[in-house]
């Protein structure tokens, strides 16, 4: 993945990029203790870099709900959206309703040529559903 996205190929890399693989939705500070498993003496600098380099490259997404921390995941090139619990935080995805970008159609785009759109829903999971009801 890195070769074909014109990147060198480094430990701190290939670390940040199973880590977020693993799991999906990771903040940053999951991020650098699972890389530091593999990488104890990396800095939290270096992951970091590495999270904006992926990014930009276009091999993680950078994702931040309101009132969350920014979390990445490496499901990218589609259109997919995001359901959060309010009571955890807990995010998982939600395919496209339509299946192609963007699945919304603006009611006025201001002349912009939209190519995305981002849908957060949001609600309650149900792990904490049933603490509520129980």
């Amino acid at each position: 993945m890195l070769r074909e996205a014109a990147l060198r190929v480094t430990r701190p890399r290939v670390a940040v990029l199973n880590a977020v693989h693993a799991q999906p939705h990771a903040d940053t500070d999951s991020i650098i203790g699972v890389v530091r498993r593999d990488l104890p003496t990396v800095s939290r600098q270096a992951v970091y870099d590495v999270l904006r380099v992926l990014t930009v490259a276009g091999l993680l997404r950078r994702i931040e709900p309101p009132g969350s921390v920014a979390r990445y995941e490496s499901r990218v090139g589609d259109n997919h959206h995001h359901v959060v619990c309010r009571s955890c935080g807990v995010i998982a995805d939600v395919n496209c309703a339509v299946g192609e970008a963007p699945c919304l159609t603006a009611s006025d785009d201001h002349g912009f040529s939209i190519d995305e759109a981002e849908v957060v829903y949001w609600g309650t999971c149900p792990v904490c559903c049933a603490i509520a009801n129980s």
